[in-house]
Order: C-alpha cells, then structure tokens, then sequence
C-alpha cells in the first residue's frame, strides 16, 4: 500500500462511530469502505482510494452536521473543510460546500451562506442544471431573509427564479413553480418591510398560479405564505389560523408559531413548540434558523 493510501485508510479510522453498523447492517460510509477492500483485493488501489476518499467525505461531512446542531459552528466547519479537500469528484464537493453553506446558515451569516451557496450555483450552471443552479439560489436567498438581509435575499430570489426558467423546452408546470416560489417569496418580503398591500398583491397572484392545478404539492406552503405575511404585519390571530394549516412538522412553521403564540401572551404553548423545534435534526434552510432560535428561547 503506498504512502498515500494509507494515509487517507488512517483518517477513516479517526471517525469510529460514524462508521458503526449493527451486524448486517448497511449505510454509505459502509458501501464506500467495503467496495474500496474490495477494490484493494483486485489489485485496484487508485479505485480504492477514491472510494476512501468517499468515505471520508460522508464522515467529515456527518461530524458537522452534528456540531452544528450542537452549536459548535467554528468546529463544524473544519469538518466540511476537511470533506471539501478529500473530496474526490464534484459530487462529493458539492456535499462538502453545501454543509458549508448551511454551518454559516446556522449563525444567521447570510454573506458566508451566500458564499458558497454562490459555489453551488456556478457550479450547475456550467453543468447546465438551470433547476438546482435555481435551488441553490432560493437557499441563500431563504437564509438571508430570516438573517434580516432583505436586499440580499431579494436579489438571490430573483438569481433563483430567473436561472430555473433558463431550463431548455422548460414545461409550463415547471415554470409555474418557478413563478410561485418568486410569488411567495415576494410576499414575504414585502410583510418584512411592512408593506402591506403589495404583500397582499403577491399572495394573490400566488394563489392563481396554484389555481391553474399544475403544481397541487405545493398547495401546501400557501398557507405558510399567508402565516408568515399575517405574523409580520402583526395580525396575530391570523397568522395563527394559517400556520396551523401549514406544515405541522416543519422545525421552521413550529418557530412561527411559536412566535405567534408569544405575540398572543401564551408563552407555554409557545414553548411547546419551540421544543419540537429544537429536537429536528435537519441540516437545511428552515432548521437552520429554526433549531438555534427555538434552542435560545428554551435556554431563556
């Protein structure tokens, strides 16, 4: 075994637990190390590092996600460093950057979000994947809304929405979905200015895009639109109302209403749904806001 492949065989082992398996058990980091013995075993070593390499990615990019969630950002992220550097294809890369992204979204940074998020989004593009070049646009610009960045976030959304109509032959329902996602989006920025009427404008002109029945999955976060606008507007018992009819298990609806229900004076029952928040494990827009925010409430 040459120098280099021991070297990267010895950081697998630094990573014991994430690579426990009950017997018989399987999971990613498993498939990597068993297919690089495998590879190893066939007299294929530069196979059998990239699959190390793998391996690696996936540890590293597991540890941060755990510190994280544990509120140990700047440990977090020489984690996704780590997984970024082993990376062996933009794939894994891509993982490694995107946990990147989300370690700064989970101090509320929407400038380092923002930034490697910008990677991801160059990224697809030069791969000509005009819908998660799109994604990733709509990432940075939902971080930066709840950071307070509303110009940033406005012109990420627009970043977002105009890359996800640059699909090829893009079909009038994927387009509707692009207008519905910057339609929303619009309105809740304009509920964060304080904007009431245009807000409303975009609520309605949300709501004849999801008329036209060609996107019926995302029916659902309407009512998360109108919560959101009516708790920014301070319509409190509104806001109420429409959030409980939005995602009931979504880490970041929870806050909202636990936000409304504090606006309503019942703290217990805010509370409550600030430790629902806070036990989501996710490492995406909505818990990285979400899981911080309901923690400090519980801490007091």
């Amino acid at each position: 075994m040459n120098a280099r492949l021991r070297l990267f065989c010895a950081a697998l082992f630094t990573f014991p637990a994430l690579f426990a398996q009950p017997p018989g058990g399987g999971g990613q980091q498993a498939d990597f190390l068993r297919q690089g013995q495998q590879r190893l075993r066939e007299g294929k070593p530069d196979e059998a590092l990239a699959l190390y390499k793998q391996a690696i990615v996936q540890a590293n990019t597991q540890a941060g996600v755990a510190l994280d969630l544990m509120g140990q950002y700047a440990e977090a992220r020489k984690y996704f460093t780590r997984a970024i550097e082993a990376a062996p294809n933009a794939q894994s890369k891509q993982q490694g950057i995107r946990g990147m992204a989300m370690s700064y979204a989970f101090e509320n940074d929407c400038k380092n979000t923002a930034k490697y998020e910008n990677q991801l989004y160059e990224m697809y593009l030069e791969a000509k994947d005009f819908y998660n070049a799109g994604e990733m646009a709509d990432e940075a610009a939902r971080v930066c809304i709840e950071a307070g960045d509303l110009a940033e976030a406005a012109k990420w959304y627009k970043i977002g929405h105009d890359a996800g109509l640059r699909e090829p032959n893009i079909p009038g329902a994927r387009k509707d979905l692009w207008d519905f996602r910057y339609e929303h989006a619009l309105g809740r920025l304009a509920a964060r200015r304080g904007e009431k009427a245009e807000a409303q404008k975009h609520i309605d002109a949300a709501k004849a895009i999801l008329d036209r029945g060609t996107n019926q999955d995302q029916a659902a976060f309407f009512p998360y639109l109108t919560g959101y606008v009516a708790l920014y507007l301070g319509e409190y018992s509104t806001a109420l109302q429409e959030l409980q009819k939005a995602n009931q298990n979504d880490p970041f609806i929870q806050v909202l209403i636990g936000q409304t229900y504090e606006k309503l004076g019942d703290n217990a029952k805010a509370m409550e749904c600030y430790r629902k928040a806070a036990g989501s494990t996710a490492h995406n827009p909505p818990n990285a806001f979400a899981h911080p925010f309901a923690t400090r409430k519980l801490k007091g």
